[in-house]
């Protein structure tokens, strides 16, 4: 069951993914690409641990640790940059 339970849910999150990929090309302008950006790494956490858990392994939580990590960055990063036009002041 819960086999079952892992490959809906796996499947759903690459869906999601599909559509955010999507959202990401052709956004109308640069906050929604930027939204999709950021959904796009939230998805891609979900999926990593939904790997970890379906071939249970410690090190894909890591993995998804370390790009929760970067992808907060990131974004703080991006949003500096169109807000100041600049990310280190």
């Amino acid at each position: 069951m819960l086999d079952t339970a892992l490959m809906i849910g796996l499947a759903l999150i690459v869906l999601a993914m599909g559509m955010n990929v999507y959202r990401l090309a052709i956004g109308p302008d640069i906050p929604d690409r930027l939204l999709a950006l950021d959904t796009l790494y939230v998805n891609s956490i979900a999926l990593i641990v939904m790997l970890g858990l379906w071939l249970n392994t410690k090190t894909y939580f890591e993995a998804a640790i370390l790009i929760a990590m970067l992808g907060f960055v990131s974004t703080m990063a991006i949003c500096r940059y169109l807000l100041r036009g600049d990310i280190i002041e």
